[in-house]
């Protein structure tokens, strides 16, 4: 196992961390984990050199953390960095940030949380969450031995990342989406950045994009095919994410044993600056490929925003061309159900007043009849 910095902390974590977020399910219900095999994963990671496990209140249906804490029973809780997540969005008064807390640990069984995350945090959350003084909340409870570190998960554009990491200067980490997908998208490269600037410890999440770079259409995968070092499409977007030297660690959430085994070896072999100028080249090549699936030619310049309905047509089209692009309707499905009704694509009234300031001259709305039809199905 290679092992990396983790901002301005004494400690080197572990190049894979051991996301809790997919492990084996029974009967394919996120509900039911197949704990055996499940802590059998988690513990095998460990006697191969991970020493950083993250988990959160909602993962598997508030299962999770129950199955984790099982897991790090016998000597494995000292072995390793435990996270996990306040769940923001069902925060409703100050006193839950208390309720919470104490269910995870009780959930975990520990006494204290290495590394406590604000979960999945946007503009609206955030604000929220200081409005109930979150932080003064989290010093307390720090001073109290209850968790150690605090830090953040994000899920938002780009500015409402910086906001939030020049909010507070106790800041010791975050997490963020990143692959070779999303450079530009949400926090991106330039969050990464920012954050290790400020001396913020960087742990990525997605860096297989949820398994979608995993399976890869046959045109990428020509691509892969033609390298001379060969690697399998889930240890190219791994190495990718290992390459950066601001990335501390990548979280990865396996269900099977063998991509345990699979990305305890890449782990292995990863380094900063490892990959050639021929391979960055290559996965260059591998984000056009994919891009050029993209069925709507939106570049998300805003010009149509705002709608005078209220829909989010960009949002609209992200998630249809993504779903086109990695072949998962199902993630459409889902992802349609999280966007406000209001701003949904079955809320335009076709005014047509998107289309005449387009300067991609693309139909509208004849997408988003499409978008809302494919939503619907799963």
């Amino acid at each position: 196992m290679q092992y990396r910095t983790f901002g301005k902390l004494d400690w080197k974590p572990s190049a894979l961390g051991f996301g809790a977020m997919r492990l084996p399910r029974i009967d394919n219900d996120s509900g039911k984990i197949d704990e055996p095999e499940a802590i059998a994963m988690i513990r095998w990671a460990i006697d191969h050199g991970v020493n950083y496990v993250d988990t959160a209140y909602p993962y598997h249906k508030g299962t999770s953390e129950g199955v984790v804490g099982r897991a790090l029973q016998q000597g494995y809780r000292q072995r390793v960095k435990l996270a996990t997540k306040l769940p923001c969005w069902l925060v409703k008064t100050a006193d839950d940030f208390d309720r919470y807390l104490d269910e995870q640990l009780r959930r975990l069984q520990t006494d204290y949380i290495d590394f406590y995350l604000l979960h999945s945090l946007d503009a609206e959350s955030w604000h929220s969450m200081r409005d109930l003084k979150v932080l003064d909340w989290a010093e307390k409870a720090r001073a109290s031995g209850r968790f150690h570190y605090l830090g953040f998960s994000f899920h938002d554009r780009y500015e409402a990342f910086q906001e939030i990491v020049d909010a507070y200067d106790a800041w010791t980490f975050c997490q963020i989406q990143y692959n070779y997908m999303d450079e530009e998208n949400q926090a991106g490269t330039k969050g990464l950045q920012y954050a290790a600037s400020k001396g913020l410890a960087v742990v990525v999440m997605e860096p297989i994009r949820g398994g979608a770079l995993a399976r890869p259409p046959q045109q990428v995968q020509a691509l892969f095919d033609s390298a001379e070092h060969k690697r399998s499409p889930s240890e190219w977007a791994l190495q990718w994410v290992w390459n950066h030297a601001e990335v501390s660690l990548a979280l990865s959430g396996m269900s099977a044993m063998a991509q345990v085994q699979e990305n305890v070896a890449a782990a292995d072999r990863s380094g900063v600056g490892k990959l050639t100028p021929a391979e960055l080249a290559l996965i260059a090549r591998v984000r056009d490929a994919y891009r050029a699936l993209m069925p709507i030619p939106c570049t998300d310049c805003q010009y149509c925003m705002p709608c005078p309905n209220n829909v989010d047509i960009p949002r609209n089209f992200h998630l249809y061309n993504e779903s086109v692009m990695y072949g998962d309707p199902h993630e459409l499905h889902w992802q349609y159900g999280n966007i406000p009704e209001a701003q949904r694509a079955s809320a335009c009234q076709e005014c047509g007043e998107c289309e005449e300031k387009c300067p991609q001259q693309i139909p509208i709305q004849e997408w988003l009849k499409k978008v809302h039809q494919a939503a619907q199905q799963d």
